[in-house]
């Protein structure tokens, strides 16, 4: 095997790697485990919308730290593709469960979009968990609560960081 063929193969084990990280729900579940019951949004939603902000948070982290890479563009096609192969199975599943037409990608997308225009919003925050934080929780019912706010900032924060340092560890880059 030739080295272009091992990067290939690196990229789409990476993409792999990735995109089970994103859909795994231990984090989350962790996450609700220390959810207040304080908190005025309803957990269930809190724990829909912290499976969709891992997912475009690790989505995301490929692009951010892997900016100067020649490898970047093929990995976050290989995971956003797999997002949206899992996405058509959930979807289809949901709509046999329920008789509703889902698009979970759309969802996801539609999602992403909302989050980057946040950002895009704010350029004078250093910090992109403070924005991200508030903008969960708007999306979960309540912007002003404080602990939806800190509970979506902490699974962005930990999303982020942990793609960072696996991204950091593997040699396609």
């Amino acid at each position: 095997m030739n080295e272009s063929e091992n990067q290939s193969s690196g990229v789409e084990e990476a993409g792999k790697t990735l995109f089970n990280f994103a859909v795994d729900r231990e984090d989350t579940k962790a996450l609700l485990a220390h959810f207040s019951g304080e908190a005025k949004c309803r957990p269930a939603t809190v724990e829909y919308e912290l499976q969709l902000l891992k997912i475009i948070s690790t989505g995301w982290s490929i692009s951010f730290f892997m900016e100067n890479s020649p490898h970047r563009d093929q990995l976050a096609e290989n995971f956003w593709k797999l997002v949206q192969g899992f996405s058509a199975d959930l979807s289809d599943t949901s709509g046999l469960m329920t008789g509703l037409n889902v698009n979970y990608f759309k969802i996801l997308r539609d999602r992403l979009d909302m989050y980057v225009a946040a950002l895009s919003d704010k350029p004078e925050k250093n910090d992109p968990a403070a924005i991200i934080g508030p903008e969960f929780a708007r999306v979960c019912g309540d912007a002003d609560d404080v602990f939806t706010v800190m509970t979506g900032a902490r699974m962005f924060i930990f999303t982020i960081a942990r793609v960072r340092d696996y991204l950091k560890g593997i040699k396609i880059q």
